[in-house]
C-alpha cells in the first residue's frame, strides 16, 4: 500500500506556499481540478501586492508543488524572482484552463 496523504479541497485552500529555502511565496487561492481525471491539476495562488491590492494570479502545477505535512505548507522549488516572472492573470480575469497551449506553456514554465 502507498504511503498518500489526502487532504480536503477547502483545507488547502489559504495554505501557504514556501520554497525549500523557507521563503513564503504566497499561499493557495483555488484549487482546478481536471474532470477527466478527477485530479488536482494546479493550485492557483496569489503573489505579491499589499493587503490583496495588486495581487498577481499564478496557475501552478500541482505536480511541481510537494506536501510538507509537518510545517502544513505546500513546497515549490522555485524563488520569488520564478513568480515575478512567470505568466500570471488578475483576479477579474482568468485565463482558459482548458487550452491545451495554455497548460503546455505553464508546464513548461514550471518544468512540469
Amino acid at each position: 500500500m502507498s504511503n498518500r496523504t489526502l487532504l480536503s479541497a477547502t483545507s488547502l485552500e489559504g495554505t501557504d506556499v514556501k520554497n525549500f529555502q523557507d521563503q513564503s511565496l504566497g499561499d493557495v487561492k483555488d484549487l482546478m481540478i481536471d474532470t477527466n481525471t478527477g485530479k488536482v491539476r494546479y493550485a492557483v495562488m496569489d503573489f505579491g501586492g499589499f493587503l490583496g491590492i495588486g495581487n498577481k494570479l499564478f496557475a501552478v502545477p500541482m505536480e511541481a508543488m510537494k506536501v510538507d505535512t509537518d510545517n502544513e505548507c505546500l513546497k515549490l522549488d522555485a524563488d520569488k524572482e520564478k513568480l515575478v516572472n512567470a505568466e500570471g492573470f488578475d483576479k477579474d480575469n482568468w485565463p482558459n484552463f482548458a487550452d491545451t497551449q495554455w497548460q503546455q506553456r505553464i508546464d513548461q514554465y514550471y518544468q512540469i
